[in-house]
């Protein structure tokens, strides 16, 4: 591509080249949140803010359960982790607080 189509970037106050502007425009990967707010990782231990009916289980988790070493999923409003009497759990971020 030999002429590159520049675009008019207002914050600058410049012409760029659009790939550049692309490219800076290119979403990064989404941080996940709990329900404070707080960035999560693979490996936190999150505390549960409200009893929980864990479907297919026929058990209620209790507010004030620690969970240990959740994985991030590709969904920005999950979390998977494991309990000791229920495998593969799934938990949603606006019902869990990071333990720090």
């Amino acid at each position: 591509m030999a002429d590159d189509e520049y675009v008019f970037d207002e914050a600058t106050g410049e012409w760029r080249p659009a790939s550049e502007i692309a490219a800076a425009t290119t979403p990064g990967p989404a941080v996940i949140r709990d329900a404070a707010g707080n960035a999560l990782a693979d490996g936190d231990s999150v505390t549960l803010i409200k009893d929980l009916k864990v479907k297919g289980a026929n058990q209620t988790l209790k507010q004030g359960t620690v969970i240990r070493s959740i994985r991030l999923t590709d969904n920005p409003e999950e979390i998977d982790c494991r309990h000791d009497s229920i495998k593969g759990l799934v938990l949603r971020t606006e019902f869990v607080r990071k333990r720090g």
